[in-house]
């Protein structure tokens, strides 16, 4: 089954006087792109964090927040005044020389910016990063979760797409028979009011009318057609991560249909061919989305 790489996942738990939380959330990307905001304790971990997110989720614009709710801890939390003199003097200069007003309440500006307030104890132990861990792979397996219910929604999206096209590519057979002797008919009669007009070479003119015929044929077209699509659902009931090779398929698919239209040379024909079109393109759209 496929998975969407569109997700989201959290979960928290409590470690002594602390409520730990994270939170992790994908969306679409060629490429495993991460960003990370984490709690000052747990940063030294944050190369270690991106390898494990890499790792499950393998692709998607990934966020991911890890942090910890302070309320619980009393005393256990205190100011920095270091961080806090040092915002009130950039605070004070940046006023000087922008003219912007001073806040009101200046200590319960400074309270809420980054840093201010730390832990005591700002080095996690290891029982701690086990529990953290512990954490992080719940939120991971609930965003997964996510991601294959909106595979399964997607999956049931190509499979009618699909099929509309294989449906349409089966209305143009009766068409076909119909516009070639509809050609050699017009060609016929046009070579009819030419004669005794002007001379030419019969034997000639009858290797160039097939060979104009037979460039006007489409049977290559839908048997590659037809092949493309048997392809792209069997890729799709096989591969775990099958979003990039579906793209590449679906460009071919968007070949044949290309070329179906420019040898069409048939109203009804090209009718289908555009609504062909539309089929594919909705695929497009989606497959940017898949794993």
């Amino acid at each position: 089954m496929i998975q969407s790489m569109t997700g989201f996942g959290k979960a928290s738990c409590d470690y002594e006087n602390k409520k730990i939380t994270v939170e992790i959330k994908s969306l679409n990307s060629k490429q495993a792109d991460i960003a990370t905001r984490i709690a000052p304790r747990y940063r030294q971990k944050d190369i270690e964090l991106r390898n494990e997110l890499a790792q499950a989720l393998e692709r998607g614009k990934i966020d991911l927040a890890l942090y910890i709710d302070n309320s619980q801890q009393g005393a256990s939390t205190c100011i920095n005044p270091h961080v806090l003199t040092s915002y009130y003097e950039q605070i004070n200069k940046i006023s000087e020389t922008t003219g912007i007003p001073l806040p009101f309440n200046w200590m319960e500006t400074l309270l809420r910016l980054p840093e201010v307030m730390k832990s005591e104890n700002e080095e996690s132990n290891e029982e701690e990063w086990q529990v953290v861990k512990e954490t992080l792979s719940r939120a991971l397996s609930e965003l997964k979760s996510f991601r294959r219910q909106e595979g399964k929604s997607l999956e049931t999206v190509f499979r009618r797409n699909i099929a509309a096209i294989e449906s349409l590519l089966k209305e143009i057979a009766p068409f076909e028979a119909e516009r070639i002797d509809k050609i050699k008919s017009r060609l016929d009669e046009n070579l009819q009011s030419l004669s005794g007009k002007i001379e030419y070479d019969s034997n000639r003119l009858e290797q160039e009318l097939i060979f104009y015929i037979e460039k006007l044929d489409i049977s290559e077209e839908k048997v590659r057609l037809s092949n493309h699509l048997r392809y792209f659902i069997e890729t799709l009931e096989s591969d775990p991560a099958p979003g990039k090779k579906l793209g590449f398929i679906a460009q071919e698919i968007g070949r044949e249909i290309n070329t179906l239209g420019s040898k069409a040379n048939h109203s009804e024909i090209q009718k289908r061919v555009v609504q062909m079109k539309d089929e594919l393109e909705q695929i497009k759209e989606q497959i940017l989305n898949v794993l």
